[in-house]
């Protein structure tokens, strides 16, 4: 059984001490030691991605992790890695218990993004299976092991197999165990960036920028926007205040009060839970309209001189 972690000594010297926020390292360092202990000879390596590599990661961020393994994990392993992970929601007194957000992802898969294999061995997916972290989107690579923002459990999802991802880690990641990402993980291109960046507006369109039921959601999807079209433009990964920054300085004025409200709202605010304005609603997916013109414009060649 996994001991139990003493939240109060944060001070010990094998605490990991890689983020401002004491009561997460305390968190992280329950993770990396349970997640070792239960993968054995299995584990690889624990890294933070998102806003805790890029950027502007504070109190309410979601911390994004990935655990790499040799294998993937069973079927008939998972049960303890269940337990695991409702067991630190029950951690008391930590609010970073429930925004852990991450996969494990095996090694082979994670080093570089192919459609193929497409599931994992003996689980094969129906062409009308439904990813639970990324609003339902079909089957197009392999699922890890994925733990929601907020979720105890976790599921089968494409949520972290991505470009964007693996860039993140491999530019950007903290390395909380294992090798350094760049030993594990293939130069992600800003090519390969902009293609999958476009390709995601088209998936976000694709279930209506859904869920948009409070405001959080829509200022998440404001953001998301800005950061592909950041992206579009420059070949990397940023912060989503510098990217609504930029944004701000080089898009259609028109949106600038709307990017301005999302940069406004931040998710400890009791206004972020409260329903979405549907005012508000619409004029986020006009905004979501205009910039796949904006994205197309760009990689038609229109004023782009893109780094390859």
């Amino acid at each position: 059984m996994l001991r139990r972690l003493d939240l109060n000594m944060t001070q010990r010297t094998r605490a990991l001490r890689r983020t401002l926020f004491a009561d997460l390292n305390a968190v992280l360092e329950h993770l990396v030691e349970g997640a070792r202990a239960l993968l054995g000879d299995n584990f690889l390596g624990v890294y933070l991605q998102g806003s805790f590599g890029v950027g502007g990661a504070d109190r309410y961020s979601d911390c994004d992790f990935v655990i790499v393994t040799h294998r993937d994990i069973t079927p008939s392993e998972l049960p303890a890695f269940q337990a695991f992970h409702a067991g630190i929601h029950r951690l008391p007194q930590v609010a970073w218990r429930n925004q852990l957000e991450g996969s494990y992802a095996p090694a082979a898969i994670l080093r570089r993004w192919s459609p193929e294999p497409r599931d994992p061995p003996g689980e094969p997916r129906a062409a009308d299976w439904a990813d639970p972290g990324t609003s339902g989107t079909p089957p197009r690579a392999y699922p890890f092991w994925y733990l929601d923002h907020g979720s105890d459990r976790l599921v089968r999802s494409e949520h972290d197999n991505t470009q964007v991802v693996r860039w993140c880690l491999r530019e950007r990641g903290v390395t909380l165990a294992g090798p350094e990402p760049r030993e594990i993980i293939d130069p992600v291109t800003p090519a390969m960036l902009r293609a999958e960046v476009r390709q995601t507006m088209d998936l976000c369109l694709s279930v209506g920028l859904e869920p948009m039921h409070m405001a959080a959601w829509q200022v998440f999807w404001v953001g998301l926007f800005c950061r592909i079209l950041h992206t579009l433009e420059t070949g990397r990964v940023t912060s989503k205040h510098e990217a609504t920054d930029w944004a701000m300085a080089h898009l259609d004025g028109r949106w600038r009060e709307l990017i301005g409200r999302a940069q406004a709202l931040r998710k400890g605010m009791a206004e972020a839970w409260a329903p979405t304005d549907p005012a508000e609603a619409a004029t986020t997916r006009a905004f979501a309209r205009y910039a796949v013109e904006w994205a197309d414009a760009r990689l038609r060649g229109e004023g782009a001189d893109f780094d390859t």
